[in-house]
């Protein structure tokens, strides 16, 4: 009893540490964009960081039960790379640019309803809109996307003047931050974020599908970053030809990529897979919201970020929408007589993607 106790005590640590990790990406991102990182070339070398670090574990620890490689299997994981990685790491990063660290963590919890939609017009997620938990997830779905527009499309008027009078962290001028993070960009980046969501959401769903034909998750994972990175290398070489772009030294920019390939790809990955086998997926996706307010408060007291009412009240309607997904996939567990805390990796229902993009994140990185 008292192992079990500690063994619980620590899966609440360790996704709170994960929640830190994801929130220190974000800032240390933030940062180094506006220190001149280019988004192509971090995303190139994070991977190939995580390629490194990833591949010998992958070689050692499944070379005796790895399936063979198809060509089929190969573009299945090139696809999957395209999505989860090329597309959604630079659409973020690009949206990133024009907003702040605690949008970006607002928006991703609205994945686990966007995966759900996606799933449900795909036919790969059956909706029993008579019951109560097929109307809750409806419900919530509807909340999440309605909160997302909201956080976009209406700021409103401040509702304090901040922490701090002037930012304990100056990345950028205040002119220039001001024209960069004005009305029209906010939306570009909002929108910019949300699209890199949606294929996430998508990368959630193909990765189901080719995790059941390649189940060695280290060996898939350091396939992922292999293309992941011949990808954006491919797109380097047409919108970041500059070889100074490529130099690394020591600054923000090399300490946020070493820490991204090596925290966020390793530990994080290590984490997650951990606390999702020992308490499941519901479990891990109920520790979403703490980014946003991890991410929220250091913006306030570093970056002297002030809080929008039309921010405020997106924010409360996409983790409203995102409770009610999860009480409903909660009850579906229930109902066929799966525990909450029960090993997630033991079913591979399409079900189990509307979670949370923690669910499966444990193949890859990412927090984006």
């Amino acid at each position: 009893m008292h192992y079990e106790a500690m063994k619980s005590n620590a899966s609440y640590g360790a996704m709170a540490i994960v929640q830190l990790a994801y929130g220190g990406a974000n800032i240390l991102m933030k940062i180094a964009l506006e220190k001149g990182l280019n988004q192509l070339v971090f995303v190139v070398y994070r991977h190939i960081i995580a390629m490194l670090l990833l591949g010998p574990f992958a070689y050692v620890l499944e070379r005796k039960n790895r399936p063979p490689l198809s060509f089929s299997v190969i573009a299945k994981i090139f696809l999957l790379s395209s999505l989860g990685t090329t597309i959604h790491l630079n659409v973020y990063y690009a949206g990133l640019a024009y907003t702040s660290p605690t949008v970006a963590s607002a928006l991703s919890n609205v994945i686990p309803s966007l995966t759900f939609l996606i799933a449900v017009i795909l036919r790969m997620e059956t909706l029993n809109i008579a019951s109560v938990r097929g109307q809750a997830k409806v419900l919530g779905t509807l909340i999440c996307i309605g909160g997302a527009l909201t956080f976009t499309f209406w700021k409103g008027r401040y509702l304090f003047k901040g922490f701090v009078h002037r930012p304990l962290i100056i990345i950028c001028s205040t002119n220039s931050c001001e024209l960069k993070h004005g009305k029209d960009n906010w939306i570009k980046g909002a929108a910019l974020i949300l699209t890199s969501h949606i294929a996430w959401s998508a990368w959630l769903i193909l990765q189901a599908v080719v995790y059941k034909v390649y189940p060695a998750r280290l060996s898939l994972n350091t396939l992922i970053c292999f293309f992941a990175s011949l990808q954006s290398f491919f797109l380097a070489l047409f919108f970041a030809r500059n070889l100074d772009l490529w130099k690394l030294e020591w600054n923000m920019q090399l300490l946020t990529i070493l820490y991204s390939g090596v925290v966020i790809s390793a530990l994080v990955y290590y984490l997650q897979t951990w606390c999702i086998s020992n308490k499941g997926p519901v479990f891990a996706a109920m520790f979403s919201p703490l980014l946003l307010i991890i991410v929220g408060i250091f913006s306030a007291i570093a970056f002297a970020e002030r809080l929008h009412l039309g921010s405020l009240v997106g924010a409360s309607l996409i983790i409203a929408g995102l409770y009610c997904v999860l009480w409903a996939k909660r009850r579906d567990n229930l109902v066929i007589g799966q525990p909450d805390d029960e090993k997630g990796f033991d079913d591979h229902k399409m079900q189990e993607i509307s979670i949370n993009e923690t669910e499966m994140n444990s193949v890859t990185n990412e927090t984006k």
